[in-house]
């Protein structure tokens, strides 16, 4: 196998468990409760975020929150209503740093995330996490493949959630009354998160997927948490938000 094969992939399992973690973890469970982790199933995202992403996740659900509080509004970190989409996909991390420089996010969107003794250890030092993940893919592949798998995963990662943020609010169908967009094939590439104008109608919801046709494989991974009761969904049925229901009555 050729070492551009060997490289892409891994970087695409790589890939798909940072997007696993990012929708079913930092997304739905942290940032809207709409599931509870069993605390070794919390333990074992937090770790594959840390090492694939390094992610602090308190950050990630702040940012998050602000802007479900000001979507597309004056507020919003990262609105490509108000910066243009293609200033969302270009300079995402950018936006997601700047928003951070406000001393008050974390205190006033991400208060109930608290540092415990592991993000003190450990998951705090999010460069260490992301050093020690392209060691593994170094050592088991080799270094130039794990150095390039590496590459290929950050770019793939990143383009992503940009994606959701960028295009998902202004391409795509818009089923409900709202700013967002849902994008199936994004939704394929982000393990659902594609499915975005379904999720501001129900952001709360542990299902991003409204009809039969819409296909959503983070919750996949949540109903197989379920099953074997690493998880608990808040609720089973998706609750539409008040604008949600006077869109499609």
């Amino acid at each position: 196998m050729s070492t551009l094969l060997t490289a892409l992939i891994a970087a695409a399992v790589v890939s798909t468990l940072a997007n696993t973690c990012t929708t079913v973890y930092l997304h739905r469970a942290l940032s809207h409760r709409a599931l509870t982790l069993r605390p070794e199933a919390a333990w074992v995202f937090r770790l594959v975020l840390w090492l694939t992403t390094g992610i602090k996740p308190k950050e990630w659900v702040a940012v998050h929150r602000k802007h479900h509080a000001f979507t597309d509004e004056t507020g919003d970190p990262h609105s490509p209503v108000l910066l243009g989409w293609r200033k969302v996909q270009a300079k995402n991390v950018a936006l997601y740093r700047g928003a951070l420089k406000d001393p008050d996010i974390i205190s006033k969107y991400a208060k109930d995330l608290p540092d415990d003794s592991w993000d003190r250890a450990l998951f705090g030092h999010n460069k260490t996490g992301l050093l020690i993940g392209i060691g593994i893919l170094v050592v088991v592949f080799g270094p130039l493949t794990g150095l390039l798998a590496a590459f290929i995963h950050a770019n793939a990662y990143l383009a992503g959630n940009a994606a959701v943020n960028a295009l998902g609010h202004h391409f795509g169908r818009k089923p409900y009354d709202n700013g967002a967009t849902n994008l199936q094939w994004l939704a394929f590439c982000t393990m659902g998160e594609g499915l975005h104008n379904n999720h501001h109608a129900a952001p709360s919801s542990p299902r991003l997927s409204h009809k039969w046709f819409q296909i959503d494989p983070g919750w996949w991974v949540i109903r197989s948490l379920t099953v074997v009761r690493l998880a608990k969904l808040r609720f089973d049925d998706i609750r539409l938000t008040p604008s949600a229901k006077a869109s499609v009555s």
